[in-house]
């Protein structure tokens, strides 16, 4: 094996590590604050994907989740909550809020209609 073929086969080798990280890596969790008026609430920005995408909040405690669409991919024209029931389309540069109470506790994940952008809902 040459020089070459070594660098090649280390750079492979790396790529892939980068990849299970990027799409298996440990996430960061962001728990919904609570406001005044007792509402779990977080701002999630969609771009290219969901940020924060692990999301944590109590169970039995209204949550109220503002997407901001900051692109105009279709693949991010809607999330859906398929656990809750819930599907909404999120228009282009708009904060979109959807709301519900969670009245179980797991994981579950959201993701666009198309199903390639994905979340999880964290209910404690």
């Amino acid at each position: 094996m040459d020089t070459t073929e070594i660098i090649v086969a280390i750079g492979g080798i790396l790529a892939i590590l980068f990849v299970l990280w990027f799409f298996f890596g440990e996430r960061e969790r962001v728990a919904a604050s609570v406001s005044k008026s007792g509402v779990q609430e977080i701002n999630v920005t969609v771009h290219g994907g969901y940020s924060p995408d692990l999301i944590l909040v109590r169970e039995g405690v209204p949550v109220r989740l503002n997407f901001y669409r900051d692109e105009t991919a279709s693949c991010s024209e809607q999330v859906i909550f398929g656990d809750f029931g819930i599907a909404r389309n999120l228009p282009a540069f708009k904060t979109t809020p959807i709301e519900f109470t969670p009245d179980k506790k797991g994981e579950f994940t959201f993701t666009c209609g198309m199903n390639m952008l994905r979340g999880k809902l964290i209910v404690e």
